[in-house]
């Protein structure tokens, strides 16, 4: 992730709402606004965007009722971040984000390899200062799944991490009936 230089200043989502909608930005940039700098994602690799479907297709089937599974769209969180996670699962039904994105998640997922340390270091922290349950890092680099439960949003992390490899089995917090092998996440 590189931070696009367009001058020393730290970015509001209302500033950056502003100057997509002025069309500052080209159509096919990838942007997301992370603690008021305007970061450059990565390209996705095959592995990444296979991941990103198989990581949907599994909870889109969990989160049937009541939820929404989201990809690669964008969520408020503060003043100043407007990250797009990989996948995001909310309360509710896509309509219901028409005037505003959602401000919180049940489950937050990252797929992650040149962006591993990244998520880890950085987006990590800002869904535990979001409140969001749980975050699941999907690790392309060592193919296992890193399981993030019980945010402090004062310290912005989460006690408690757990890695699961591809033979284990996880379940959401919003759903402990449902369990999915690691392996059906993984490229």
């Amino acid at each position: 992730m590189n931070a696009v230089s367009l001058q020393p200043h730290l970015w509001t989502r209302e500033e950056y709402q502003k100057m997509v909608s002025a069309g500052v930005f080209h159509p096919e940039d990838r942007l997301e606004l992370i603690n008021g700098e305007i970061l450059e994602m990565t390209p996705q690799s095959k592995a990444h965007a296979t991941a990103v479907c198989l990581v949907y297709e599994a909870l889109v089937s969990v989160y049937a009722r009541g939820f929404t599974v989201r990809i690669q769209v964008p969520m408020a969180l503060g003043a100043s971040s407007e990250p797009e996670p990989d996948v995001a699962v909310v309360r509710g039904r896509p309509r219901d984000y028409l005037a505003c994105h959602p401000t919180t998640a049940a489950l937050v997922v990252e797929v992650s390899d040149s962006s591993l340390r990244y998520d880890r270091e950085h987006k990590k922290g800002l869904y535990a200062a979001s409140g969001t349950p749980e975050y699941w890092i999907l690790n392309l680099v060592d193919y296992c799944l890193e399981v993030h439960r019980d945010p402090d949003p004062e310290l912005g992390t989460y006690r408690s991490c757990t890695v699961l490899t591809r033979n284990s089995m996880v379940s959401p917090l919003a759903h402990p009936d449902a369990s999915i092998l690691v392996a059906d996440l993984l490229p």
